[in-house]
């Protein structure tokens, strides 16, 4: 069984590492929809996203590995990390849910993700800032086909809209996470790799409000629950998702198509 690599402590690369996990739990997340989604097209295009997620991951990942020693690749960083040591948010990481579920979250999370490509276009690191400059307009699309989806189903049918407001009264309370600094937002900010992650709650609060809006939907009230997995410390689905996840590389150490 192939052991795992031990944890960076630079704090410029546990802010890399958050946005690289936060994409690649994600896109794990969406790749269970692969033929199970409602219509042809959306198992297409949830699959196109999910690839989207892993492209920006494995950029990340990759850049994440070289900031600090000992140097990792990126199948190490994605495959080889026990559970404590990823850190993305735990919203991504939670059950894949129903469609109305899914879409939401897409929404949710693309929309955070474009504001925060948009600003990483300016980071003073020139190979994150590359990185954004191509995820941002993956971030657009994905916001855009996801919000379409939020307001279809909401002025839907009666069980469309409930699913729906179901969905936002479960998603809601993960997001604080999303729009929350702490000591490595600071650092980050001081050497100008990245803006602080609160720094981007007014627009993207302004964001979902519109499409809420749209959809007519209310916006749920604040919650006091605060998840942490951008900490390191993850809701109970998390490891279910790394056995599967990790299982291949863990059992068949090396192993490469």
């Amino acid at each position: 069984m192939q052991t795992s690599i031990p944890a960076s402590r630079d704090p410029a690369a546990h802010y890399v590492l958050r946005l690289a996990d936060t994409c690649l739990i994600l896109g794990q997340r969406l790749g269970e929809w692969c033929g199970h989604a409602p219509v042809l097209e959306e198992d297409i295009a949830l699959t196109n996203t999910a690839l989207d997620l892993i492209g920006q991951a494995r950029a990340l990942l990759t850049h994440a590995g070289q900031m600090s020693a000992p140097v990792h690749d990126e199948d190490q960083l994605a495959f080889l990390r026990e559970e404590r040591d990823y850190l993305n948010v735990t919203l991504v990481e939670l059950p894949r849910g129903d469609f109305a579920f899914t879409v939401l979250r897409n929404a949710m999370l693309a929309t955070f993700l474009k504001l925060l490509w948009q600003r990483l276009v300016d980071s003073a690191d020139a190979e994150l800032a590359a990185i954004a400059g191509k995820a941002v307009k993956e971030a657009r699309y994905h916001q855009q086909h996801a919000g379409d989806w939020v307001v279809r189903l909401a002025d839907g049918t009666a069980e469309s809209r409930q699913r729906m407001e179901a969905a936002l009264a479960q998603l809601w309370r993960y997001t604080p996470e999303l729009l929350e600094s702490d000591a490595v937002d600071e650092h980050a900010a001081a050497i100008g790799l990245g803006p602080r992650w609160s720094e981007l709650r007014a627009p993207w609060l302004a964001d979902m409000t519109l499409l809420l809006d749209e959809a007519g939907l209310a916006l749920p009230p604040d919650s006091a629950f605060r998840s942490t997995g951008k900490r390191g410390l993850h809701s109970e689905h998390m490891g279910h998702l790394l056995s599967e996840m990790q299982y291949l590389q863990r059992a068949y150490p090396g192993g490469a198509w």
